[in-house]
């Protein structure tokens, strides 16, 4: 596509694949070795390292500059955080071009509703399927579709798209989304919010933890999945059952929680023990 050049960014903070590729996000292509498609709503930019820069090519500049979090200093975020232990600091150098992206909430409700005990590469392919059914047309593809499209469709669609026993719960979610004022979120502390997104069909406590960090960008949450189960067991085992290590991590880091989950869950993915991809 010949998109214009919009900004360029250090690349020492700004790992675009490592922020495209740690799980907050579904709607991106690899094109090319440093070279990635990302797509939000009806929007589109190309994001390629050359060197030590980032170059973002797209219309939107404005748009993707927050959508990539630009404007936060992760570097002191990384010096804050590789001070707790050992361990973070291992992770956080790792990880430290991650950043916790800008997304749609509509889009990132719909998305891991649709990520429960699913794989990347199908969660994926069933959002690509049903933003080519439903989405409307852009210069760059299919937009993700409103909530207003979504709820006007049959369960019967999704499940034809792949999306199995979740097609009730994509359906029931978007029939409640519209006319519903997602900003009302805003003003409810995490836990609060945690406990109104629950009321969705399809979302459990991970899932509700994934929509706060990654659609509201709640820093005072701390998804768990196998992998951060592996984490815990291996680095920071104090005999929390399964449904208390959230809390635990949550009360160890505070504020910085979700992107310590977000430098552990690469972390472990890349130099862990051999564990199966799946959102759980």
């Amino acid at each position: 596509m010949n998109l214009p050049l919009a900004f360029t960014y250090d690349s020492e903070y700004f790992n675009v694949k490592d922020t495209l590729e740690c799980g907050q996000i579904f709607r991106y292509k690899r094109l090319a070795e440093d070279r990635y498609g990302v797509y939000s709503l009806d929007k589109y930019a190309e994001a390629a390292t050359v060197g030590d820069t980032v170059e973002v090519y797209t219309d939107d500049g404005e748009y993707f500059r927050r959508f990539f979090d630009l404007d936060t200093d992760y570097a002191a975020k990384v010096k804050r955080i590789s001070a707790l232990s050992p361990i973070m600091r291992r992770a956080a150098e790792y990880g430290k071009g991650i950043r916790i992206l800008h997304q749609d909430l509509t889009e990132m409700i719909f998305s891991f509703i649709i990520s429960a005990n699913n794989n990347i590469k199908r969660i994926q392919l069933i959002i690509d399927r049903i933003c080519d059914r439903l989405g409307a047309d852009t210069p760059y593809g299919k937009a993700f579709p409103t909530a207003d499209v979504i709820a006007a469709s049959s369960a019967e669609l999704f499940a034809e798209l792949g999306a199995g026993y979740r097609d009730k719960y994509i359906v029931a979610s978007a029939r409640k989304l519209v006319g519903y004022d997602l900003a009302s979120l805003d003003k409810l502390d995490s836990a609060a919010a945690r406990k109104e997104l629950m009321t969705f069909m399809g979302v459990g406590p991970k899932v509700a933890d994934c929509i706060l960090l990654f659609g509201m960008r709640r820093g005072d949450v701390f998804p768990v999945d196998t992998w951060l189960k592996k984490v815990y067991h291996t680095y920071f085992e104090q005999g929390h059952k399964d449904g208390e290590i959230s809390t635990f991590f949550c009360n160890l880091f505070g504020d910085d929680a979700g992107l310590c989950q977000q430098y552990l869950f690469y972390f472990q993915r890349k130099y862990g023990q051999t564990t199966p991809n799946t959102v759980q």
